[in-house]
């Protein structure tokens, strides 16, 4: 069994100079390309249920798939809520076996926000698990605009909350398609000088490969959030699967020839985070 919390990976990842994935779930398909990418890599991986998969899929049904890959993968998997809104959806994931839950409290007010995420953390620590919380706002590419991440705030909220990890808006967004201009360096050495939590970046597929690699080696970055560069692996492999036959209508074939190639991107993104061979 492998199953593992969110401080058992990451803590390894801060001491040693690299970043551990986020890896944002959809289905059975993409959950299990992602682990069979970790055993071929050696390297530990965070599966995440985020709200649009939530939405399709019931948060039991997602706990019991997470645990299931976990307790029979070779390597440290975590099952991780992603942008919960509400204790009650972080209680709910606990009770659906969860072993770290992310409260996103980003578009609250200071004070709201750091009361309610530590109420998460005591919440996710009295069941022995992890919980990451957001600080700025982390926009949306044709969306909400970000809020960047005031320091001081910052060293605040991490003291106050106790949470295991603590996402930061630095240039930064979430459903970028193509790499970015680059993160906000300035204001991350900031934010470094005045915490020592495990930092989080939402949006990593925005982020170009070689500052995701040189970070991840250098900073408090221990976590880098990965999905929109993923959906699109899936996107292609799936259009050739049907491509290759239309008259094939078996979804389970169709789907089954997806994960190979979300695989293999996947492996790429662990080297370039430099999380294989660390298990």
């Amino acid at each position: 069994m492998t199953l593992a919390t969110l401080a058992e990976v990451l803590q390894p990842a801060l001491r040693d100079g690299y970043a551990v994935p986020g890896l944002v779930c959809l289905g059975w398909e993409d959950m299990r390309a992602y682990v069979a990418a970790a055993e071929a890599e050696r390297a530990p991986i965070i599966l995440q249920a985020g709200p649009g998969c939530r939405a399709h899929t019931p948060l039991p049904i997602l706990g019991r798939m997470f645990r299931h890959l976990a307790e029979t993968a070779s390597v440290p998997v975590v099952a991780h809520l992603d942008h919960g809104t509400t204790l009650d959806e972080c209680r709910a994931a606990l009770d659906a076996g969860f072993t770290s839950l992310m409260f996103d409290g980003s578009r609250l007010p200071l004070e709201q926000n750091i009361e309610l995420t530590a109420k998460v953390a005591a919440l996710a620590h009295a069941a022995g698990v992890g919980c990451e919380g957001e600080i700025g706002f982390v926009g949306y590419v044709g969306g909400a605009a970000s809020a960047g991440t005031d320091p001081e705030e910052a060293a605040r909220f991490a003291r106050e909350t106790g949470v295991d990890a603590m996402a930061v808006s630095i240039g930064n967004l979430h459903l970028q398609e193509t790499p970015g201009g680059g993160l906000d360096l300035q204001r991350l050495r900031a934010i470094e000088a005045l915490t020592d939590v495990a930092l989080v970046i939402h949006g990593g597929s925005g982020v170009p490969a070689a500052e995701r690699a040189s970070l991840a080696a250098t900073s408090r970055i221990a976590k880098f959030n990965v999905g929109t560069e993923l959906r699109m692996a899936f996107g292609v492999a799936l259009r050739e699967a049907v491509g290759r036959d239309p008259a094939r209508f078996d979804r389970i074939e169709i789907l089954r020839e997806t994960e190979a190639p979300v695989a293999l991107a996947c492996r790429a993104i662990l080297r370039n985070f430099g999380a294989s061979g660390r298990v």
